[in-house]
């Protein structure tokens, strides 16, 4: 018995000597940041945001690649199965805890194959409409739309995005009758929104407040129960039209699950005080989101929370893809 407790005690010692043997040593060459959307949308936004000074604070290149499609989930496939080094990182956002419900075959587990890094930022989507569409607030959109069954048209990042699943929510708690318009991305949604393809959508504040601003869209409502901070003069759904409704987005970073804990250690800490520096949290701030930079347990609580929440809203909403 003697024997065998020796023998755990050095497996055991073994694997940490490993684990910390890893992490002086990595990162040994470039870093791949998996974003599962095109560029030019808020996760790719926030990937950039931080990638460069992840590269300098690692000494190595920090390569955004952008895997779009599916609503991040080919991104997220690629990123469970590569392999548990730390060199390949994904941006995950809220489309990652819906997706688990949402997508009936998906080729990987959200809860087994990832291991949280940091929670990076918070921030509300938006309700948007084109400048044309004659409401001014929400109360006047839900009657709009009720009067006007099915003709409503929405875009959304792809089915099973954030923009989806919020529009869902909406609907469900509404009674509205609107249509789902899904693209490859947040960019080319707001595009066909732009243009009058589409009349509306929810997206993150990230993208939609500097066109808001210009007048290019206009703004009803924030989702999340306060009101933001880069626009406190947008009330929230809740608060003018919808009692209860409650949806933030969040971008953080995750790694392959099995990653050695000690890597995962470093790249929260190099994130983490990245998410401090007084220029990053500025231009977060600036574009209404609200800089975090959790620990990994702390974030990895918040991740399980976040997938029993929506995978409440999708059974509920009869939403579902194959």
């Amino acid at each position: 018995m003697r024997k065998r407790g020796c023998l755990g005690v050095l497996l055991v010692a073994g694997s940490l000597f490993a684990s910390a043997a890893a992490a002086q040593a990595y990162p040994t060459k470039q870093v791949r940041f998996v974003v599962g959307f095109p560029p030019g949308g808020a996760t790719d936004v926030v990937a950039r945001l931080i990638s460069q000074r992840l590269s300098d604070a690692l000494k190595q290149p920090v390569v955004v690649d952008n895997r779009s499609g599916a609503a991040s989930n080919i991104g997220a496939e690629l990123v469970a199965t590569s392999p548990k080094d730390g060199h390949t990182i994904f941006m995950g956002t809220v489309s990652l805890a819906i997706n688990r419900t949402l997508y009936r075959n998906l080729k990987y587990d959200a809860l087994r194959d990832f291991a949280a890094v940091s929670q990076v930022t918070s921030t509300p989507f938006m309700l948007v409409v084109h400048p044309s569409l004659p409401v001014g607030n929400v109360k006047q959109f839900i009657a709009l739309a009720r009067s006007r069954p099915g003709e409503l048209n929405y875009a959304s990042a792809g089915s099973g995005s954030g923009a989806h699943l919020f529009a869902e929510m909406f609907r469900s708690m509404t009674g509205v009758k609107i249509m789902h318009v899904p693209y490859k991305g947040a960019a080319p949604a707001t595009t066909a929104t732009l243009s009058g393809e589409t009349i509306f959508m929810f997206d993150n504040i990230v993208t939609t407040l500097p066109l808001a601003r210009a007048g290019k869209l206009r703004a009803l409502g924030v989702t999340t129960t306060a009101r933001s901070s880069a626009a406190p003069e947008i009330p929230t759904i809740a608060e003018v039209g919808v009692p209860g409704y409650d949806a933030n987005a969040w971008f953080g970073v995750f790694a392959p699950a099995g990653t050695p804990p000690a890597v995962i250690k470093r790249l929260h800490a190099e994130i983490a005080a990245i998410i401090k520096l007084a220029d990053v949290r500025e231009r977060f701030l600036a574009l209404g989101g609200e800089p975090v930079g959790s620990a990994p347990d702390e974030f990895a609580a918040f991740f399980r929370n976040e997938v029993a929440k929506w995978g409440r809203v999708v059974r509920e909403s009869g939403a579902q893809v194959d």
